[in-house]
């Protein structure tokens, strides 16, 4: 019985040691050789602190800020009732409502209606009306920034073709041409945003 166990439990244990512990660590050892940026969390630093991550979103909020795209993400609070908590990286989801359901139209009439009422009566992006899969979506269209480029140009004293040129720069057009569309970063669009107000324009990824 003994002899006829011992191969399976010997394969077993290579098998978890090579292939949970071994082959991982040397992926993860040539992923930090050849992508370096990407394998330590795509992270952003400004003066040598890390502001936060290219690939997670964050929750800006006000006129002068570039806003990201809705996010339905929900926790608890001390009660156990049900409250918002947008972008909050410790977790991830969307809303799993059906295109159907009365509560997800509600919920995209009431962002018209925000947006209406903070960037004025023109068209609203789909991604500014609709949440992301993800609830953590770090860019929005390149439609979206420029809607909103008057509004946070207004309300920090700056002309808005400077935004709007701005924007234009850190735009990232489609993958050869045509795979996906024009998009923004939110994080490091408001960075250089902040940074044109103090009037410099360095901003690191490394």
């Amino acid at each position: 019985m003994i002899r006829e166990l011992r191969p399976a439990l010997s394969l077993v244990v290579f098998f978890t040691i090579a292939m949970g512990f071994f082959l991982p660590a040397v992926f993860t050892e040539v992923a930090q050789v050849i992508f370096p940026f990407q394998a330590r969390g795509s992270l952003i630093t400004q003066n040598g602190q890390v502001v936060g991550s290219a690939v997670i979103g964050q929750n800006f909020t006000g006129p002068d800020w570039f806003v990201a795209r809705p996010s339905s993400l929900t926790g608890t609070d001390a009660k156990g009732a049900a409250v918002a908590t947008p972008y909050d990286a410790s977790e991830s989801g969307a809303s799993n409502l059906a295109p159907s359901s009365a509560a997800l139209l509600a919920a995209v009439k009431q962002r018209v209606a925000a947006w209406h009422n903070t960037y004025g009566q023109r068209p609203v992006p789909a991604d500014a009306a609709t949440s992301s899969g993800s609830g953590l979506d770090p860019d929005i269209s390149l439609a979206n920034a420029r809607a909103q480029a008057p509004v946070v140009a207004a309300a920090r004293h700056l002309p808005a073709d400077r935004v709007v040129a701005l924007v234009n720069t850190m735009a990232y057009l489609p993958a050869l041409g045509f795979i996906g569309m024009p998009n923004v970063n939110v994080l490091r669009l408001n960075l250089a945003l902040a940074q044109m107000k103090a009037g410099t324009n360095s901003v690191s990824s490394k």
